[in-house]
């Protein structure tokens, strides 16, 4: 198969494309379960998230008198075009490696912080005071958490990049290899203050609880999303989706890219894939209250900040 065509099957069918749609509204179905369950709950079905997709699918989008109707309706259009490109540049260990023509992980830093942005266009575009509060607290948000993740990086690639005799690496699929051949970053100490900082980035990337500030129903009633409906709000949750799929994804591959080739391997990702979710994500946000945008702020300038910076200075020295 030309190369030309294998990027692009990989952007719209597998890992991205229908594969990742696919993946991203089942993890949500699994998430919403789980919690429910740790609640005490039955839950909703796992297809609960396909089923309000469709049910937005038949709704009219409504844009307000006071919106600028053209960033209102790009705004989920953006941010859900960047997610597609973004989960075909994460490699999955034994099944997909990525083509490096679609870019590293600089790349994908830059692809991961376009949701955020579309929110804070969203926001701004809605004219509704709850828009533009979500749009403040978003925008400080994102400013407390990029530097974790771009630390966060910066120590990985370092220590690939040296563990090869270079520098520092940004390619996904060499430090995936290079776990491969010499052991999975979760086992390597040196790297466990940066895991650290990790497990602390990926719920506010997400807008999980105690991070989903941005978007607090009981204060700001969704916040940027207040305004959306139809088929442009159904656009935010496919977003939603799929960025779970990328963050998800690029854990496992930092630091736990260990698979088989093949089916096996795609079942051991899939497997890591729920349990980073049911961990992470589903029991922290029914156990811990929401935090304020000031408690937020100071506490990733401080902890995840400060283990990012700490893993890196160790590897330098080191």
């Amino acid at each position: 198969m030309p190369t030309d065509l294998l990027i692009l099957v990989s952007v719209l069918i597998f890992p991205g494309g229908l594969f990742a749609f696919s993946l991203g509204l089942m993890l949500k179905g699994v998430d919403r379960r789980v919690a429910a369950r740790l609640q005490g709950r039955v839950g909703p079905p796992l297809l609960q998230p396909a089923f309000d997709l469709i049910k937005l699918g038949f709704k009219r989008t409504m844009v307000p008198d006071s919106a600028a109707p053209g960033v209102f309706l790009a705004a989920p259009l953006i941010g859900t075009v960047a997610m597609l490109l973004a989960v075909a540049l994460v490699p999955i260990a034994g099944v997909y490696t990525p083509d490096p023509r679609l870019g590293n992980l600089l790349v994908l830093l830059y692809l991961l912080s376009v949701p955020g942005v579309a929110l804070m266009l969203a926001g701004s575009a809605s004219g509704s005071p709850f828009g533009a509060v979500g749009f403040s607290r978003e925008m400080a948000l994102m400013l407390a958490y990029e530097a974790t993740i771009v630390l966060v990086v910066a120590a990985v690639g370092l220590r690939t990049g040296l563990a090869e005799g270079g520098v520092v690496t940004f390619s996904l699929a060499e430090i995936v290899r290079h776990q491969q051949e010499h052991g999975a970053y979760l086992l390597d100490p040196l790297m466990w203050p940066a895991l650290g900082a990790f497990l602390f980035f990926y719920p506010a990337n997400l807008g999980i609880v105690p991070f989903d500030i941005p978007e607090a129903e009981t204060e700001i009633l969704e916040g940027p999303l207040l305004e959306y409906s139809g088929p442009a709000l159904a656009l935010f949750k496919v977003m939603s989706a799929l960025k779970t799929v990328v963050v998800l994804s690029l854990g496992i591959a930092l630091f736990c890219p260990i698979a088989p080739h093949g089916i096996a391997g795609l079942a051991v990702w899939l497997a890591s894939m729920v349990v980073l979710l049911a961990v992470g994500i589903s029991a922290v946000r029914v156990s811990i209250g929401r935090m304020r945008i000031d408690q937020a702020f100071s506490f990733f300038l401080k902890w995840p900040l400060l283990l990012a910076a700490a893993s890196l200075t160790v590897v330098v020295v080191v």
